[in-house]
């Protein structure tokens, strides 16, 4: 199972196996990770903010318009690294995917 690194302000840093085939939102929800994600991967509410860690926005898909709309008004949004962890599918090939949860806005 791939393996990301989690990076929580709150909590530290941990290790999550994430099964592919699941968004990265359901992959921290089902591991435990204290993320809000309100709105359940609808793309509509921006709880589930994460910030990528080196070159991994990159590596990914742009988000899309509707991605970029509700990123592009949080107060910690930060270009080339805020996802909406909903919006992002996890593949094996994100296999060591770093990522820190923004804090709840």
């Amino acid at each position: 199972m791939p393996l990301l690194t989690v990076t929580d302000p709150a909590s530290g840093t941990s290790p999550v196996a994430v099964e592919a085939g699941h968004s990265l939102m359901e992959g921290l929800k089902d591991a435990g990770v204290d993320i809000a994600a309100i709105c359940g991967g609808a793309c509509s509410c921006a709880t589930c903010h994460v910030h990528l860690e080196g070159d991994w926005a990159a590596r990914l898909p742009p988000p899309d318009a509707a991605e970029q709309e509700l990123l592009a008004d949080l107060p910690d949004y930060q270009p080339g690294r805020s996802r909406l962890s909903c919006q992002i599918a996890f593949t094996p090939a994100l296999d060591g995917l770093c990522v820190t949860i923004a804090p709840e806005e």
